[in-house]
């Protein structure tokens, strides 16, 4: 194991502001040949710095399709018992059955009548089969999906991405299929454990960066997140890395101590490298469903978030919760986790994600 210390050591650095006095250690590890995720090796990106890699339309529906499988398969289920026949009259009750239906994926009410009434716009005293709703529903739901282009800005030199989230909404997990998927992509990655209150967190994603086979900073316990961050973008520029994901803490606080927290990061960070942070990632569980969107409010508030990994997309039938999130939050869905593989990340697509949903 080889230990790093940054070199910096002026009074008015920004390492200096920590209470930390202990400098983190960096472990470059690689991958080790018996792990069946370890990844493959990276290939060049096509797109600009400035831009995150893509997936083909037809690749990306088809890993949609298989991670949400829990909420497509309930809805179909649903929806296709309001057609017993070979048609169904789309009159009050059937209106009111099919609300009952959508509601139950953690869709909202509003998301859930706005469906509904495209369809009672659309069909109301007409008899109708399955196909017909499902695609109505489908063309409504991308509509309400879409936003403007978000790829993951990658502008800077090295870019830092700062992840911020609740405990156990999958934070550490989807800092390292993020970094696997860059790294796979042609990006050299820094990882930085600030998450320092939780020794787990620390050895989790110590674990990742042996996988992935990149570099990791890490502090003591207690330390100083912003400590942490400094070492991390040092190690960053000093490496040549293109990237550094640095973890937060993830315990709930009153807002003014996750504030106060997250702003000294970002003064630490900013002073080492102009523009940063260039993202600020805010991970949702799927699984909490509407609870995911009091997790935003709060975190977004204080973190000045720009973007959302909606997490655990595999592990529930609440899928639709994606809809009240891109509803009251400005922030874009920039990725999904979708499985438990160190693959299983994708960046976000309105289009194809809304015809997954729904696919028969």
């Amino acid at each position: 194991m080889v230990f790093w210390r940054s070199k910096k050591k002026s009074d008015d650095s920004p390492a200096a502001e920590s209470a930390a006095a202990d400098s983190p250690s960096a472990q470059p590890s690689g991958p080790t040949p018996q792990d069946s995720a370890a990844p493959r090796d990276p290939q060049p990106v096509a797109s600009s710095e400035a831009t995150s890699p893509t997936e083909s339309s037809a690749g990306l529906f088809g890993r949609l399709r298989s991670g949400l499988e829990k909420t497509r398969r309930a809805l179909n289920t649903d929806i296709r018992d309001l057609f017993k026949d070979e048609g169904r009259l789309v009159d009050d009750e059937f209106l009111g059955e099919l609300f009952a239906k959508l509601i139950r994926t953690d869709m909202g009410a509003g998301p859930a009548e706005e469906l509904r009434d495209d369809v009672a716009k659309r069909f109301r005293g007409r008899k109708v089969g399955l196909d017909e709703v499902l695609e109505s529903i489908t063309a409504q739901t991308q509509a309400m999906l879409r936003q403007d282009a978000a790829p993951l800005n990658l502008a800077g030199k090295p870019s830092v991405i700062l992840v911020v989230g609740v405990n156990g909404s999958g934070k550490t997990t989807s800092i390292g299929k993020l970094s696997h998927y860059l790294t796979s992509h042609g990006k050299k990655i820094v990882l930085g454990a600030g998450d320092t209150f939780r020794a787990a967190a620390v050895e989790q994603l110590t674990i990742w960066s042996q996988r992935i086979g990149c570099d990791i900073v890490t502090g003591k316990q207690g330390a100083d997140p912003a400590s942490v961050a400094f070492q991390t973008v040092d190690k960053a520029i000093e490496t040549g890395a293109d990237v550094a994901i640095i973890d937060t803490a993830g315990r709930l606080q009153t807002q003014s101590n996750l504030m106060q927290e997250l702003d000294k990061i970002r003064r630490v960070v900013g002073k080492k490298v102009e523009d940063a942070p260039h993202e600020v990632l805010l991970v949702l569980d799927a699984t909490a469903g509407q609870n995911a969107i009091s997790q935003a409010k709060g975190f977004s508030d204080a973190a000045g978030c720009t973007g959302i990994i909606l997490a655990k997309l595999d592990g529930s039938a609440r899928g639709g919760v994606i809809l009240p999130i891109r509803r009251q939050f400005e922030l874009p869905v920039k990725f999904v986790g979708l499985g438990e593989s160190i693959e299983d990340i994708a960046e976000f697509d309105a289009d194809s994600f809304a015809t997954a949903l729904f696919a028969d």
